[in-house]
C-alpha cells in the first residue's frame, strides 16, 4: 500500500534505483484496481496488454542505462473521451459503447512517446456533460472519501482513480470545470491549461471553444510534469497555440514573495458553505505568510457566466453531436423503415437524458429567429467577461476562490433539479469562457471529512506562474498527503 501512496516523482526515483520494476508496479496497480474498482466504478475498460508491454520497455531501458522521459513507467488513467488507438473510446455513451478507436489523439501519441503505461479508460458523464459523473450510460462513479457521494464531473473517473490509488496520474478534459471540480471533491490536484496549450485533436468534442485536456495528480509537481509531457503546438488542431512551452519545473520551486493575489468577492458570498469559506480564507493567509500581497477584487459580470456558458456550450454541443447519427460508426437502431427514422431512433435510443437536454437547448439557441437573441448575445457577453478579467489582471497576478460553494454532495440528490446541478460550476466556468489556466489544489476538509479545493486562476499563458503558486501553497500544507480510507 505504501508504494501506491507515492507520488509519480517518487515512483520515478524508485524505478531508477531499481527498488521496483515498471512491470511489478503496473501489476501492483491492477491488483489495487481488482480490490476496489467494484466500489468506485472509475474505469470503463482496462488496457492491461498495452500497459504491461510499455512497462517492459521501460525496464529494458533502465537495465541498459538509457535515459528515460520523466514519467516513463508511471501508470496513468485516460479519460474515455480521448481516442487511444486499438482500444474502446466510448465517451460513456451507449451510442459509442462498442467503438474501437482507429487512431490516437495527439496526447495519446505523447503518452506513447514518453513510455507512460496507460492502464485503462476512465468513466465520465456522457460526452462530458455533467458535474457529478452520474450521467454515464454504464455506471456511476463513487467518491473514494465517501462512497455515497459523487466524485464530481465530468472527469470523475480520472479523479477517483488517482484518489483511490488506482493510478498515480490521469488525464481528463475540462469544458466548464470538469477537471477542477472532481479534483476538489476527491482531494487531489487538477489543472486546466490555457486554451490551445494542449492539443484537442482526438478529444471527442463537447464544446470546441471551451474544451481543454489537462492532468490530475497527487501533488503539483506530478501535475506540472504531466502537463509538460502533453503540451505543445499541433498542426492538426486549428486552435493550438504555436508558442514554445517553457518547462514549468524551471520555476516551480521558486518563491512567490511579492505576488499580488486577488480574492474574488463575488465567489465568497453567503451561498458558500461555512467550512469551504473558512478553508479558502485560511489558504489566503498561507499566501500572506509567503509574502504575497492580498487584495479583494470585484468581477461584477461574473454572475452572468453560468447563463453565457450554457448557451455557448449547448449550441456547440448541438453542432458537434450531429455526427452521431448511426450512419458511419457507433450504435444504430434496429430495422428502421427509412433514413429519417434511422436518424431519430438512433439518437433517441443512443443518447442519455442530459445529452438530449443540452442538444435541444443548443439547437433552439441556434435556430432561425433566436440566434441573435441567444448565441450571438452570449458571445458578446463572453467578450465583456473577458474584458472584466483583463482589467483585474492589471491589478493582481493570481485570483483565488473556492472551486465550488460546497463539498461533494450525495449521489442522486440533485438529479431532479438540473439548474441546481449547473450552479455547481459557478466558480470554474469563467476560466473556460476566457481561456485562462486554472487549477484546484486541496486546501482542507469539511466537518464530515470531505475534501475542499482552492481554485487558482491566472491570466492566459501564465500557466507556469499558476503552477508555481500552487506548488508554494502545497509546500506549506499537508492536505495532499491525506488519503481516502478505502
Amino acid at each position: 500500500m505504501e508504494l501506491l501512496k507515492k507520488t509519480a516523482v517518487e515512483i520515478r526515483e524508485a524505478l531508477l534505483k531499481k527498488e521496483v520494476s515498471a512491470v511489478e508496479l503496473t501489476e501492483e496497480m491492477y491488483k489495487r484496481i481488482e480490490q476496489v474498482e467494484n466500489k468506485i466504478g472509475a474505469f470503463n475498460s482496462l488496457t492491461k496488454e498495452y500497459a504491461l508491454e510499455t512497462a517492459k520497455k521501460v525496464d529494458e531501458k533502465i537495465k541498459n542505462k538509457e535515459e528515460l522521459p520523466i514519467l516513463a513507467g508511471v501508470p496513468l488513467a485516460l479519460k474515455d473521451n480521448i481516442n487511444f488507438k486499438g482500444y474502446k473510446t466510448t465517451a460513456s455513451s451507449k451510442i459509442l459503447e462498442n467503438f474501437v478507436s482507429p487512431y490516437d489523439a495527439t496526447v495519446s501519441i505523447k503518452l506513447r512517446e514518453n513510455l507512460i503505461p496507460v492502464i485503462g479508460k476512465t468513466n465520465l458523464d456522457e460526452f462530458a456533460m455533467g458535474s457529478s459523473n452520474e450521467n454515464s450510460a454504464f455506471k456511476k462513479v463513487h467518491n473514494p472519501f465517501n462512497l455515497n457521494k459523487v466524485p464530481g464531473g465530468s472527469s470523475g473517473g480520472s479523479a477517483a482513480s488517482v484518489s483511490a490509488l488506482e493510478s498515480y496520474i490521469s488525464l481528463g478534459s475540462d469544458t466548464g470545470g470538469s477537471i477542477r471540480l472532481p479534483a476538489s471533491f476527491c482531494g487531489i490536484s487538477g489543472f486546466k491549461p490555457t486554451y490551445g496549450r494542449v492539443s484537442r485533436y482526438g478529444l471527442i468534442a463537447f464544446a470546441s471553444s471551451l474544451d481543454q485536456i489537462g492532468p490530475f495528480g497527487r501533488c503539483v509537481e506530478d501535475v506540472a510534469n504531466l502537463y509538460y509531457a502533453i503540451a505543445g503546438y499541433d498542426k492538426k488542431d486549428s486552435t493550438s497555440l504555436n508558442v514554445k512551452v517553457e518547462n514549468p519545473l524551471d520555476t516551480l520551486k521558486n518563491d512567490i514573495k511579492g505576488l499580488k493575489v486577488g480574492v474574488i468577492k463575488e465567489l465568497l458570498t453567503d451561498d458558500v458553505d461555512e467550512d469551504v469559506k473558512k478553508a479558502v480564507m485560511s489558504a489566503v493567509k498561507v499566501y500572506e505568510k509567503l509574502g504575497c500581497e492580498i487584495k479583494e477584487v470585484s468581477l461584477p459580470l461574473l454572475k452572468h457566466s453560468i447563463g453565457i456558458y450554457y448557451i455557448v456550450a449547448t449550441a456547440e454541443a448541438s453542432s458537434n453531436l450531429a455526427r452521431f447519427d448511426g450512419v458511419r460508426y457507433g450504435y444504430r437502431t434496429k430495422d428502421p423503415q427509412n433514413l429519417m427514422e434511422m436518424y431519430t431512433k438512433t439518437r433517441q435510443e443512443g443518447f442519455g437524458d442530459e445529452v438530449k437536454r443540452r442538444i435541444m437547448l443548443g439547437t433552439y439557441a441556434l435556430s432561425s429567429g433566436y440566434y441573435d437573441a441567444y448565441y450571438k448575445k452570449a458571445q458578446q457577453m463572453r467578450r465583456l467577461v473577458k474584458d472584466d478579467f483583463s482589467r483585474v489582471f492589471k491589478e493582481v497576478d493570481l485570483l483565488v476562490s473556492p472551486v465550488c460553494p460546497n463539498t461533494a454532495f450525495d449521489i442522486g440528490s440533485r438529479n431532479d433539479d438540473p439548474i441546481k446541478m449547473y450552479l455547481t460550476d459557478i466558480g470554474t466556468i469563467c476560466a473556460n469562457l476566457i481561456g485562462s489556466p486554472a487549477m484546484s489544489v486541496p486546501c482542507g476538509f469539511d466537518k464530515d471529512g470531505m475534501p475542499i479545493g482552492l481554485h487558482l486562476l491566472t491570466d492566459v499563458m501564465k500557466d507556469n506562474l499558476l503552477l508555481q503558486a500552487a506548488y508554494n501553497f502545497e509546500r506549506e500544507t499537508d492536505f495532499n498527503k491525506q488519503f481516502a480510507n478505502i
